[in-house]
């Protein structure tokens, strides 16, 4: 598992967006696609992230509704194994003031 994935928002074109992707490299591949259920916020069955890797990084892509328009921003999901890991990464990252 990679320490660091990148996190793409969409309204709803998360999948087309990761097909897009990985048509582009050769050595890419969608790895899992999971769907909202009973709770949404989008509706049941549709497509919420698409997993998927470029070159050996791993992304994902998150359909996240109309919120937020799709922009060059990117979120990114830290993977910790230990609480005292999660609370060492708070206390060093502040958002730079802008």
């Amino acid at each position: 598992m990679q320490k660091i994935t990148p996190f793409l928002w969409f309204e709803h074109q998360a999948e087309e967006a990761a097909r897009f992707y990985t048509a582009i490299f050769k050595d890419s591949k969608i790895v899992s696609v999971t769907r909202y259920g009973d709770e949404g916020p989008g509706p049941k069955g549709s497509v919420m992230t698409v997993a998927f890797q470029i070159e050996g990084v791993e992304f994902v892509a998150l359909n996240g509704g109309s919120m937020f328009k799709f922009s060059e921003a990117v979120s990114f999901l830290v993977s910790c194994e230990t609480q005292q890991e999660i609370e060492t990464l708070g206390v060093r990252c502040t958002a730079p003031e802008l």
